[in-house]
């Protein structure tokens, strides 16, 4: 306790040495025009957008300036930051970072510099020629740097690739600069599509009694999930069990590639020039990326709805299911439901990133004293929560979807918009009855985590990407 008590006394100390040294008009407060002369005098040059987002970072009263105790809150906050860095390339454990450290951690990231380079990185922080950095020269170095997303940190903290509860609905993952250019995004995207695949096929009789609840589920027919299966079994066998899986998997591959190039497409239009997006852009890229994706595949979203209602002996296959559609229905019915499809988009991706975001700096905040790596426990809990608050918030637009695209199936039946279906579903069922169905689609969640999870692991070693 002695030792901890006098670290802090030390470190205020030297803040507060900082803090009058950088505060050039003597007016207690820091501005950029303060930061700018005053560590221009202590030779550290940062960029006015730099500096910029430092006061940003800091003020809390948003007077446009950083008094003492907003200036010790975000050095302290950016230490930590720097800490977990300094941690992670300090392969040895011995408090000091060398040549050899640098080049292997670049490498874990993807990135092959020579022993030269790195000596030329750690030259320009080295102090006193010892050819290894220590923390203070680590943290003196990193002084008053912004820092937002350390490459270390989106390594550990993958969501989207990894998690795949049936929905891909999720904002795309950042992928650093050298994942890029070393070609490990698509075998991470590869990874997660074959992930996807086979958790989708486990969980898929949950998912068909889903839509069998949202379509068919009433007051006067109360469906429950064991007489859901049995009903299922008795009509088609355990084999239909399994309808409309067979598109749902065929699926994702289109959907996750056309996302992808579309989020990247919008990161470049947004012309932002952070390598990683803050929160509320990659909220709109990845948004605007999921609507993209999912109105390029949608006829493949009413076909797998078809095919999961079909009765036994109804359609033959795939092809023949679409042949029939478009004949007796024409091209619009393929397009059914599409409007409360992309509505349903921001709610699901803005509130499991919100989710997820949070509870991952939460983490970082009260546990990652020696290491970013939260642990496959933390990583899953983590997933799963976010996952099942952005289905919970989109669910009734779902739903609303779905009977969509199955009322156009009904020879006769009145054309239904969305407007028209929610108020009937609410005059004759209740806001319960926007979320029939819910059990079942809760119940797949976890083995549809915790399966992709395992998969994804195992083609990431077959791929060759390195598991940190």
């Amino acid at each position: 306790c002695g030792r901890s008590v006098c670290e802090a006394s030390e470190q205020d100390r030297r803040l507060r040495a900082l803090f009058q040294k950088l505060d050039v008009n003597r007016d207690g407060a820091l501005c950029i025009h303060d930061l700018a002369v005053g560590l221009g005098r202590l030779g550290l040059h940062r960029t006015e957008l730099d500096l910029l987002k430092i006061v940003k970072a800091g003020d809390k009263d948003l007077d446009g300036q950083l008094d003492f105790e907003e200036f010790v809150h975000y050095l302290q906050d950016h230490e930590k930051k720097l800490r977990l860095v300094f941690k992670s390339l300090d392969k040895k454990n011995d408090g000091r970072i060398d040549a050899q450290e640098i080049v292997q951690s670049l490498r874990d990231l993807g990135v092959k510099i020579s022993e030269q380079q790195a000596e030329k990185i750690l030259k320009s922080m080295d102090k006193n020629g010892t050819m290894t950095i220590d923390w203070n020269e680590w943290r003196d170095y990193h002084l008053l740097h912004p820092v937002e997303n350390i490459p270390e940190i989106i390594l550990y903290w993958k969501h989207s690739t990894i998690f795949d509860v049936g929905e891909n609905l999720t904002v795309p993952d950042e992928f650093t600069v050298e994942e890029r250019q070393t070609g490990m995004w698509w075998r991470h995207l590869v990874a997660g599509g074959g992930a996807g695949a086979v958790s989708r096929t486990c969980t898929a009789p949950l998912d068909r009694l889903k839509v069998l609840m949202q379509v068919h589920a009433s007051r006067s027919n109360n469906m429950c999930i064991v007489g859901g299966f049995t009903q299922m079994i008795r009509e088609g066998g355990p084999r239909s069990l399994w309808r409309g899986n067979g598109i749902n998997v065929l699926k994702i591959a289109p959907e996750s590639a056309i996302k992808f190039m579309a989020y990247e497409q919008i990161k470049r239009f947004i012309g932002t020039d952070q390598e990683m997006l803050r929160i509320h852009e990659r909220l709109l890229a990845g948004s605007l990326a999921g609507a993209i994706a999912q109105s390029s595949i949608y006829p493949m979203e009413v076909l797998k709805t078809r095919m999961a209602l079909r009765k036994t002996g109804q359609y033959s296959g795939m092809l023949d299911c679409a042949k029939n559609i478009l004949s007796k229905e024409g091209m619009a019915a393929f397009y059914k439901g599409y409007i409360p499809n992309m509505l349903g988009i921001i709610p699901y991706a803005g509130i499991d990133l919100a989710v997820y975001e949070t509870l991952k700096n939460a983490w970082l905040q009260r546990y990652a004293v020696n290491s970013a790596d939260p642990g496959v426990f933390v990583l899953l809990a983590c997933g799963t929560i976010s996952s099942t608050c952005g289905q919970l918030a989109s669910y009734p637009l779902a739903l609303v979807r779905t009977r969509m695209q199955a009322q156009a199936s009904v020879e006769g039946a009145p054309e239904v918009t969305m407007r028209g279906l929610f108020k009937h579903i609410l005059k004759t069922e209740g806001a319960f009855g926007l979320y029939r169905g819910l059990a079942p689609n809760f119940m797949k969640v976890i083995p549809a985590v915790s399966i992709s999870y395992v998969v994804y692991e195992n083609l990431k070693m077959t791929l060759g990407v390195q598991s940190r």
